[in-house]
């Protein structure tokens, strides 16, 4: 007998290392756009945990998570889903601390999850002209390396931060990884989970890149990061292989479970 799907119960979790005052910002407007709200301070040294713990004693929706070190952003978000999973919740609606993505649209992300509670909810980013050309050209090649990597797994956008995870899912998948513990998380985490069969709805959510004087920050190495990207990609690929026999039968599935396309009046 299948086990019924607990009622979704989901959270905002906001992983942060070395934002400033932005964090402040995001932090305020997420929680007014729902609760509860938890951040994880992955070791941040710029005085913002104490700022953040600070306004979350007037605010029993805020929950601030202090880790001694930085481990990066993926283990940050483990941190915070294990505690979370711990709890009882569900889902959780990951942002970023840097002010790029749009807190007035968490509650329609997390509608679709409410209605999809076994789907992970992506958001599909729509940049201004202010994205910088080379990330919007790096971001092309690591989209088309995941539609190979899932075989057509419908991932729109595999880089973009602003998504709703079922937690229970991706933690067990980190529990078995060393990897996903840095930038490699949020595409490493989509095509994994894609892989598990839990299915990606696209949603489109606005994104914009702060200048540095509107105190836009970014922790992205671009030697560093696009080789630990490379690495990843060559990973996913090799299990894609070993997997690829299980993912055809699953799209031809899909394929044959899809309505039939409306015919086109002459």
């Amino acid at each position: 007998m299948t086990r019924p799907m607990p009622a979704p119960r989901p959270l905002v979790l906001i992983p942060s290392y070395n934002t400033g005052p932005l964090v402040l910002r995001t932090v305020r407007q997420a929680r007014a756009a729902w609760s509860p709200v938890w951040v994880v301070v992955d070791g941040s040294t710029d005085g913002s945990g104490a700022l953040l713990e600070n306004l979350a004693r007037g605010d029993p929706g805020l929950r601030v998570i202090r880790l001694p070190a930085n481990r990066g952003k993926g283990a940050a978000v483990l941190e915070g889903l294990r505690a979370a999973l711990a709890e009882g919740f569900t889902h959780a609606l990951v942002m970023d601390a840097d002010g790029q993505h749009p807190a007035d649209c968490i509650p329609a992300m997390l509608a679709a999850s409410r209605a999809a509670p076994a789907a992970m909810i992506l958001g599909d980013p729509r940049f201004g002209p202010e994205a910088p050309l080379v990330r919007l050209h790096g971001r092309r090649i690591s989209n088309w390396w995941a539609r190979v990597e899932t075989l057509g797994g419908g991932i729109g956008d595999v880089l973009f931060g602003f998504r709703v995870y079922p937690i229970a899912p991706l933690v067990g998948i980190m529990r078995q990884s060393r990897w996903m513990r840095h930038f490699d998380f949020d595409p490493e985490a989509a095509v994994r989970l894609s892989w598990l069969g839990v299915p990606a709805i696209n949603r489109p959510v606005p994104c914009r890149y702060l200048r540095p004087e509107e105190g836009g920050v970014s922790h992205f190495h671009y030697l560093r990061d696009n080789l630990r990207l490379t690495w990843m990609h060559a990973r996913l690929v090799l299990g894609m292989l070993r997997r690829a026999p299980r993912l055809l039968r699953r799209r031809r599935l899909r394929r044959r479970a899809a309505p039939p396309a409306a015919a086109t009046p002459r």
